[in-house]
């Protein structure tokens, strides 16, 4: 019988190299000339945690932001009316694939296009939740993303 394949959440090594990952990342945030503003120059504890927590739910673990944060709805919140701009998008994409480098993430290529598909997928629909378009979608379930068309290469 196969092995069942694991969730991204499970193949990165759960909530630890979450917190290691956006860490990190965070800590590129507050040095960086276009995204520091975008957190007044420093990114709180409490946002580090309740990312970690987004992200460790849209990658297959437990269902924790919908439960103690209001999910969906409760991120839509933090995004809307901060017009973020399409460079700082794309900075935060990158530095996010940084930071993946930088706490070794797993390399495969399998586990990196989930996480940074989900990555361009996310920042692009926040670019749109952030503006003052009126087509936001107001309430719906926290994505949960998944391996995509190729699932993690086990030889």
């Amino acid at each position: 019988m196969a092995a069942e394949v694991p969730t991204i959440y499970e193949w990165a090594g759960g909530r630890a190299a979450f917190e290691r990952w956006l860490g990190r990342f965070y800590d590129l945030v507050e040095v960086d000339d276009l995204l520091a503003p975008v957190f007044g120059g420093v990114v709180t504890v409490q946002h580090r945690t309740d990312v970690v927590t987004w992200w460790c739910e849209v990658m297959g673990g437990p269902a924790e932001y919908t439960r103690s944060l209001g999910g969906y709805e409760h991120m839509l919140g933090k995004h809307r009316g901060l017009h973020i701009a399409p460079e700082q998008r794309l900075r935060f994409v990158t530095l996010l694939s940084q930071a993946a480098d930088d706490v070794d993430l797993p390399a495969d290529p399998e586990f990196r296009a989930a996480l940074m598909g989900y990555a361009e997928w996310g920042t692009r629909l926040a670019v749109h939740n952030s503006s003052d378009a009126p087509d936001v979608a107001e309430h719906a379930p926290v994505p949960r993303w998944g391996w995509g068309v190729a699932p993690p290469y086990q030889p």
